[in-house]
């Protein structure tokens, strides 16, 4: 979860014309699954792509994001540069030690992934329904666990095993002083 602290502002309203103040106010937010969903049910479009956001778009998904109640709708727009950045921070963190080694790597993927792909995920790995409210990258690092743990184990080539057995019996000889 952030906390981020929207300060007060005055601001000139042309369509009614007068002042608006907005008071500062403290958001709580939550990158996860359910703010991913709201906002794809809201644009129809997959949000974790490569392709740029419009600032509307982004906004909305902060929107999206807030679990703060009763927030007004003005304090969207007076969001700073130092908040959204700290907020794109938050989305892009890992949000965990784990790590994945790519050498082998075939090609990317090219499925869309949206949040429906994301729950038959959850689903398929009977990861429970809780974990829609962790950090996006959390759970896609746990399922991206779940499928690598799941995977057959990779079966050596004739090489590797030679390789292997060389260092084994290497070390063997090292560690009782014999020559073979």
């Amino acid at each position: 979860m952030l906390e981020i602290t929207i300060p007060a502002v005055e601001q000139w309203d042309e369509s009614i014309q007068e002042f608006i103040n907005t008071k500062e106010q403290t958001l709580r937010l939550e990158h996860s699954l359910v703010s991913l969903s709201k906002w794809e049910s809201k644009w129809c479009k997959p949000f974790l792509t490569k392709n740029e956001k419009t600032e509307e778009e982004l906004i909305d998904y902060i929107r999206c994001m807030t679990i703060t109640k009763n927030v007004n709708s003005n304090v969207f727009r007076d969001l700073t540069s130092s908040n959204v950045d700290e907020i794109v921070r938050y989305i892009d963190a890992p949000m965990t030690a784990t790590t994945f080694y790519e050498g082998d790597r075939k090609g990317a993927n090219r499925e869309i992934t949206t949040s429906e792909i994301i729950y038959y995920w959850m689903v398929t790995f009977n990861i429970p329904f809780e974990c829609q409210k962790w950090h996006l990258n959390r759970l896609l690092t746990l399922i991206r666990v779940c499928n690598v743990k799941n995977q057959p184990a990779k079966k050596m080539s004739k090489q590797e095993i030679l390789s292997r057995n060389a260092a084994l019996n290497a070390a063997r000889k090292k560690q009782l002083n014999t020559n073979g």
